[in-house]
This record gives structure tokens, sequence and C-alpha cells, in this order.
């Protein structure tokens, strides 16, 4: 019968490892998984134009609120792209239905609304573009005030709830969309 021999450094990454799994299993009991949030990427769905307009021949975009995703065509539909967002916090923040870019800013500044300095009154009255703007590097305006499709210097936030009603992209994606849709580009959020 051999013996086996176990070297510290054996007992040591072996406790290192049990260590490990406790803490994750703990992790896992203080925040469980919400089974009705849906993930980012895993739950995209491709999009068909025809679904949403009548026809294309300009820049189209779809902003799926339940799969948090944009989606862009441009205006003879040869180039389709999707992009992960964020999305507004709850339904009653969410506006839905038709409308089109009616101004584009590289560099936005931010004035929060009244309802959403009440629900956060800690909020600054106005915000100059930069780093801590919550808007981002680029911002598309859409035809209803205050809701806009824009950047964030926040990353935790694409793929989650976590807006006032306006659609969120990275920087990078937004800079790229920012470049590909013009002023009168047709929107629907779904």
């Amino acid at each position: 019968m051999s013996r086996r021999r176990i070297t510290r450094r054996a007992a040591l990454a072996g406790l290192a490892g049990t260590l490990a799994a406790a803490a994750l299993a703990q992790v896992r009991e203080e925040r469980p998984i919400d089974p009705t949030a849906k993930r980012n990427i895993s739950h995209f769905t491709t999009q068909n134009w025809q679904d949403h307009f009548e026809t294309l021949g300009k820049v189209t975009i779809v902003a799926d609120t339940g799969a948090r995703c944009l989606h862009y065509w441009n205006a003879d539909g040869s180039d389709y792209r999707l992009y992960p967002t964020s999305v507004p916090l709850t339904d009653e923040l969410t506006r839905l239905g038709y409308t089109e870019v009616v101004r584009k800013k590289v560099g936005p500044d931010w004035t929060p609304t009244a309802s959403m300095r009440e629900r956060d009154p800690t909020l600054p009255a106005y915000m100059p573009p930069g780093p801590d703007n919550p808007l981002g590097t680029h911002a598309l305006y859409l035809g209803w005030p205050a809701y806009l499709i824009h950047g964030t210097h926040d990353t935790r936030k694409i793929g989650r709830r976590s807006s006032s009603g306006c659609i969120g992209l990275y920087n990078y994606h937004i800079a790229e969309l920012f470049e590909l849709v013009p002023v009168g580009a047709q929107v629907r959020l779904i």
C-alpha cells in the first residue's frame, strides 16, 4: 500500500478552494437571482423592420424595452445592427410608440426633469457635458420631450432597467449609431 504525501502547497490550495466555494455559496444565498429578469445578450432576437413600419426608405430604429436592445436598419435595409441597451426603471416611466429623431448632440448637457428631481432630490439642477454626465458622449433626441437615446459612462446600466425613460447605450455604441442616424430617422419603442 502506497502512502500519499500531502504537501503544504497542496493543503493551502485545497483550503483556498474550499473557502472560495463557501464564499460563492454565501453570495448566492444573500443575492438570489431574479428568475423574471431577462439577461442581456442571451435574450436578443432579431427583428424585421416590416413588423413595425410600412416602408423603410429612411434610417429606422426599434428599441425593444423587453429584450433591452436597439435594432438599427439603414435606409435600404442592407445594414442591420443590434445594440444592448439600458431601459426605463418602471413601466410608468416607459413611453412606447412611434416617434423620430429630431436633434443630435455631441457632448450633451443634462437638466433633470422636475419628476426626476422629485424622485431623487440629490440630483443637480444642471450638469454640463463631461464624464459625470449621465447622457454620455452623444445623444439622439426624440420627438417626445425629455426622451432620448444616449450613451452612458456607467456601463453597469446596460442590460438593466436603470433609466428615467431614456434608452442608454455604451458610449462607443452611441458614437457609432450617432454617425449612422440622421435627424428624421423613424423610431419605435416597443
